[in-house]
């Protein structure tokens, strides 16, 4: 069977059962529609979660960003994996036992102020919405090229889709259906690694595949790959620092802190029905995403010098270009694989040498779903990477638009502006906020400004600035007001706004980021990207200051902290 009429079938089949799952799973309620009713299981609630924070950042673009970084690229895994966890220690039980929809509600809440709960709405959107178009940057790209179909056509579809089981089903439905996604998305992840593993080196364990020798040789795999990057003139893997250990130090912080303010995240928490469930569900979750995320560094080092080494596969000899195989035509075909012969040799040269190098464009986003090709695996193995790649962005985007609708509807409208509508009304105002997100998402799909961890790491430098600092001091420091966390947030996402735009605009730092410029405005050499951190320190300080030079918040508001942060019979909590 043609890859084309597998990949129909194995993307067709999950889409029908997603679609299937979103009906069965309709919901009836407000309750049902922002958190699933509050009766989902743990184990099932963690790989929902899993599903919903595996993006298409983390399927496709991040592999492929470790390819090309090497141990630059170790940011992406340190800050997400250890963001999670400060999740699951310091935030999700206390927001469960608080027992509110949303994090706006939270903020609102616990400072007692309708103003805190708008502008803690405009942080998610601005966060939320960035991230959705890494999302849809990566259906995008799934589609052109799986489905032989034109870019915008294929995210048009996947709109579709996601229209379809979000919109109807609400958390209810994106719960379930992001169990489902899980499954697939796993399987494509590791099935492909494990052959391509056991190919190089004998070993059917990527993760020990990754510091096994070469079969048949007493070469280790990465000694390998550093020697033929070397030989083209690239920076070792292991050794390429992502350009200063300052701002990797600041990148992994504000992934790390970003994680743990994202809206779509901490809701899962809410759709459990204990506190207990709550940390369950999240060391649950930890354990499904480590399943992917330490089989990531195997699949970028293997792809790369599977690449590598099609184009070059003796020393000195490159591949004449008439005889390329499939895989280099069918990704040709989209525009994110580009060859120009400037020596007229017919050969495809490849070095880090601008003026030499023939490969004038290797998409970063391409080498997950291109991996299984470039190895020769078989068509199923290929079309279940198409199916995986494209659950990982649907199950995010849902959860994302998710988050955008219930902020608007729940947060704003309910919450604001017309508190005396009824639960039916909120609901269809739910559905039609969801809908109007999904097509402004679309529209930032259609012009993507870079490669999708980049766009996915620049919204959680907006989490980091401005959600995660008011949600920390919201439940650890009983003293903070209202006026300090307003204050606060608006400072640190203003900040960091502010420095994003500086440099040449949203549009296109993240690539600029992303190309090595080292920027002599850059504050203290620190990425775009990566100033989050920076943010978010902007954002305690203003607070605490603002803080100490107004009233205190009222004793209920202290009460409340103390109710959330303390077990039943613990004794009182320390007075700040």
């Amino acid at each position: 069977m043609s890859l084309q009429a597998m990949t129909y079938i194995v993307v067709g089949f999950t889409f029908a059962l997603y679609i299937g799952i979103a009906i069965w799973a309709r919901a009836g309620s407000t309750k049902d529609f922002y958190v699933a009713g509050g009766g989902v299981n743990p184990v099932a609630n963690g790989m929902a979660t899993a599903a919903d924070w595996m993006s298409a950042a983390s399927f496709i673009s991040m592999a492929g960003l470790i390819a090309f970084m090497g141990y630059g690229g170790s940011v992406f895994l340190m800050g997400w994996t250890g963001g999670y966890v400060l999740l699951a220690m310091l935030l999700a039980p206390y927001l469960r036992k608080f027992g509110k929809f949303t994090v706006p509600e939270f903020i609102g809440d616990r400072y007692y102020s309708k103003a805190a709960r708008i502008v803690a709405v405009v942080c998610l959107i601005v966060a939320s919405v960035t991230y959705v178009i890494g999302q849809m940057k990566g259906i995008g790209v799934a589609f052109s090229r799986f489905l032989e179909v034109d870019y915008d056509i294929g995210l048009s579809i996947g709109m579709g889709i996601v229209f379809i089981y979000a919109v109807m089903g609400g958390m209810k439905g994106i719960t379930y259906t992001q169990i489902a996604q899980y499954c697939v998305l796993i399987l494509a992840y590791t099935i492909p690694a494990i052959f391509i593993s056991l190919s190089l080196t004998g070993n059917p364990i990527p993760q020990l595949g990754l510091g096994s020798t070469m079969a048949g040789t007493d070469v280790f795999l990465l000694d390998r790959l550093d020697q033929v990057l070397r030989d083209l003139g690239f920076l070792e893997y292991t050794t390429n620092v992502r350009l200063s250990l300052t701002n990797m130090f600041m990148y992994t912080m504000s992934l790390m802190i970003g994680t743990a303010g994202l809206p779509h995240v901490i809701i899962r928490f809410f759709t459990v029905p204990k506190v207990k469930d709550a940390r369950s569900s999240a060391g649950w979750a930890l354990v499904f995403i480590a399943i992917l995320y330490t089989t990531a560094p195997s699949v970028a080092a293997m792809a790369r010098l599977n690449l590598i080494e099609t184009i070059e596969p003796t020393p000195g000899e490159y591949m004449v270009y008439d005889e390329r195989p499939d895989w280099i035509r069918n990704w040709e075909a989209t525009g994110l694989l580009a060859f120009e012969d400037k020596n007229n040799d017919g050969r495809i040269v490849y070095s880090a040498d601008a003026e030499t190098n023939e490969m004038t464009k290797v998409d970063r986003d391409i080498m997950v779903l291109a991996n299984p090709e470039i190895a020769g695996l078989p068509n199923w193995v290929i079309a279940l990477v198409a199916a995986g790649g494209l659950a990982a962005a649907l199950s995010t985007a849902a959860g994302l638009l998710l988050a955008i609708s219930s902020a608007i509807s729940h947060d704003l409208l309910k919450g604001v502006f017309k508190p005396e509508i009824t639960e039916k009304q909120e609901l269809l105002a739910s559905r039609i906020a969801m809908a109007g997100a999904i097509l402004l998402a679309g529209y930032l799909g259609f012009n993507p400004p870079d490669f999708a961890a980049g766009t996915v790491a620049l919204a959680f430098g907006l989490a980091a600035s401005s959600i995660f600092p008011a949600l920390m001091m919201g439940i650890f420091y009983k003293r903070m007001n209202k006026e300090g966390a307003i204050a606060g947030m608006i400072a640190g996402l203003g900040v960091t706004l502010f420095y994003v735009f500086q440099h040449k605009g949203i549009m296109f730092i993240a690539s600029t980021a992303f190309l090595g410029d080292l920027s002599p405005n850059w504050f203290l050499g620190i990425e775009p990207n990566a100033f989050g951190a920076v943010g978010a320190i902007v954002n305690f300080a203003v607070a605490f200051v603002v803080a100490k030079l107004t009233a205190a918040p009222p004793k209920e508001i202290m009460d409340l902290v103390e109710h959330i942060r303390v077990p039943a019979g613990a004794g009182a909590a320390s007075a700040h």
